[in-house]
């Protein structure tokens, strides 16, 4: 069973907004997306801040990275001028700005945890650790609160197992670009609720033996119209995109 939204707008506003900042989130929430993917890592006095990359340079300016930079820093950060002038300013977000302007505006949330490497097991504890105090209120887990909490995902078995030891009705879905012949034993060890994948590897065959184990299905990043028409047929229960201009958040509703 899959609780959550289906239609999920990648990094918060996906090709339209500077990918990972409150204006992201603004746009898609803008386009009607009540739910967003976001990425998470840590900055060097272990504050959770949203951020893809490691090093500085493609959407923060300088050189530098975030494992090596305090967060006051970092939070001072133009992360909007790389995208267009327009979003001269606009700077990181913490992740607590992040999910409180989410809870605010009822916006379901794909917690992606990106540790920098060396800093699985600390990521995960601290994303963990502030989910579980933000949503305190939607706790312990039941199916009825499902909806009212975050997903946790990541590319890191070490970071998620993290998560689940510190938040462990947190919900978890394990992420990989293909999926290995141990893909269900590394589900069970994490206690996972769905396995996310790269949507350009997966065939029919595998869609059916992950929804045939019990477990949710989710793509990563699905642009074209046909191909996320296709990959539903499969089974596959939802998708982030990119293209929120050209797939609506109702769009597995519309005929």
């Amino acid at each position: 069973m899959w609780p959550y939204p289906k239609v999920v707008a990648h990094r918060g506003g996906g090709t339209l907004a500077p990918e990972n900042t409150l204006a992201a989130m603004q746009c898609g929430l803008d386009r009607g997306f009540r739910a967003v993917e976001f990425d998470v890592m840590l900055s060097k006095d272990g504050i959770p801040v949203l951020m893809h990359d490691p090093d500085f340079g493609r959407t923060v300016p300088g050189p530098g990275n975030v494992a090596q930079t305090l967060a006051a820093d970092l939070l001072r950060l133009d992360a909007g001028s790389w995208f267009s002038t327009a979003y001269a300013g606009e700077n990181v977000p913490t992740y607590e700005m992040v999910a409180l302007f989410c809870q605010q505006n009822g916006i379901w949330m794909n917690v992606e945890i990106k540790p920098v490497p060396g800093y699985e097991v600390e990521t995960g504890k601290a994303v963990a650790r502030l989910t579980r105090q933000l949503f305190s209120a939607a706790l312990p887990a039941n199916p009825s609160l499902m909806q009212a909490l975050p997903l946790f995902s990541s590319f890191s078995f070490e970071a998620l197992l993290s998560a689940k030891e510190h938040a462990p009705d947190i919900p978890r879905g394990f992420l990989t670009d293909t999926i290995q012949p141990d893909w269900q034993q590394k589900l069970q060890q994490l206690n996972a609720v769905a396995l996310h994948t790269n949507h350009k590897h997966l065939t029919p065959e595998l869609a059916s033996a992950v929804k045939q184990a019990g477990y949710g299905l989710f793509c990563y990043t699905v642009n074209q119209p046909d191909r996320a028409r296709e990959i539903m047929e499969w089974g596959v229960d939802a998708f982030c995109t990119d293209r929120i201009d050209l797939i609506a958040a109702n769009f597995v509703d519309l005929p």
